[in-house]
């Protein structure tokens, strides 16, 4: 598959990610498998693709000091071991039933992103939830849906942060980017232990590190000017269409 044709998926899943500060893998894994890559090759070059640009993006966080450190490890290393639980398990199944999965997952989270930008905003946040075991069991289960599903950490974490704890925004956004590193890193030891599984296609990864480290800084410059949520809103709607139509045909 065409190297370009890739780089181009992974600036316009940058793009995306700049001006929302997620959806990277949830745009790259469904416009990979829009162009026939399978559902574990999706979800492994997203992931190798993700150790750069998150690897960046936190330390970029880190040195603005938007980093709670102690939650930083509450949510990274459960993340990391629900990542590499989920990697086995895509890896596991065979590839019609991963695509159904996959695109199961993909379709779920577009709901769940049109959801936090249509209703939302209109109701309450819920009870600040105090257990010390939080954050773990968050940093697992988005780190799990993640790897399995192609994307998930930042639409499933940073959302349910920010309506159930008293972090502040800015807080929130760079601990679980920080976290996404080691999520990166853990889901793509995963993959690579299954590397014969997958039928590993590199033009693939190379296509969306490329694509989105390029599109990293334009990104970060045009940010101010794209309107937040209604691209939030298209973008859901895309995933919730090609997504759905996938279900249909398989």
């Amino acid at each position: 598959m065409s190297l370009l044709l890739f780089a181009l998926a992974g600036s316009i899943a940058q793009l995306v990610d700049g001006a929302l500060g997620m959806g990277f893998g949830l745009l790259s894994s469904t416009l990979l498998l829009t162009l026939g890559a399978s559902a574990a090759l999706a979800s492994t070059a997203v992931h190798m693709a993700e150790i750069f640009t998150t690897l960046a993006s936190g330390a970029s966080h880190w040195h603005a000091e938007n980093i709670d450190k102690k939650v930083l490890l509450q949510l990274a290393i459960p993340g990391g071991i629900g990542a590499f639980l989920g990697a086995m398990f895509l890896s596991f199944i065979d590839l019609s039933a991963g695509k159904v999965f996959i695109s199961t997952i993909l379709l779920f989270l577009g709901f769940l992103l049109l959801y936090r930008n249509l209703f939302a905003a209109m109701s309450s946040n819920i009870v600040e939830i105090k257990n010390p075991r939080y954050f773990s069991y968050l940093g697992f289960t988005g780190g799990f849906v993640d790897a399995s599903g192609g994307g998930g950490w930042g639409p499933i974490v940073t959302p349910t942060m920010m309506s159930t704890t008293s972090l502040e925004p800015r807080k929130i956004i760079g601990t679980v980017s920080a976290a996404e590193f080691i999520v990166a890193v853990s889901a793509s030891v995963g993959f690579l232990i299954n590397i014969n599984r997958i039928e590993m296609d590199w033009n693939v990864v190379a296509g969306l590190a490329i694509g989105g480290t390029l599109m990293a800084p334009i990104a970060a410059k045009i940010v101010t000017k794209l309107p937040r949520k209604q691209l939030a809103i298209l973008v859901a709607i895309a995933i919730i269409a090609i997504n759905g139509y996938r279900l249909l045909i398989s």
